[in-house]
């Protein structure tokens, strides 16, 4: 089994067929769409494959260390995270085809008009081990 982010993305993607933003969405094309996204989720506890996953807040600040005594730096010239990423799911599956199928299907939660939103997701494998420097 190898584990596999799959990461929603605000801004960055190509854009999905139904490029509405969640902010015109109705309260029922939201539930609707959070509902998707549970149901996705406990089919996939029930193979075992669900790790985890979560949506994020659009507010967020990136933080950098300053120096000794100094205090943290917060935000800068360059894109925000939180304009970026929506979510995301972890799954841990047999293999890479296994990811992408499950990529697709995740793909297909309903956004505006009850229609799928064929939103592109990006699929990044976890690291196995740490990598290695040989001489």
């Amino acid at each position: 089994m190898a584990k596999y982010l799959l990461l929603k993305h605000y801004r960055g993607a190509p854009a999905p067929s139904n490029d509405v933003p969640m902010d015109r969405w109705t309260p029922q094309e939201i539930s609707d769409h959070i509902q998707f996204m549970h149901d996705f989720a406990a089919r996939l506890e029930k193979t075992g494959e669900f790790v985890d996953a979560q949506a994020l807040a659009p507010e967020g600040t990136f933080v950098r260390y300053d120096g000794e005594g100094r205090p943290p730096v917060t935000d800068g010239p360059f894109a925000e995270t939180k304009d970026l990423i929506a979510g995301w799911m972890v799954i841990d599956v047999d293999t890479y085809e296994r990811a992408l199928e499950l990529a697709g299907e995740l793909s297909a939660a309903p956004g505006a008009g009850g229609k799928p939103l064929h939103e592109w997701l990006e699929v990044r494998p976890f690291m196995s081990a740490p990598p290695t420097i040989t001489e």
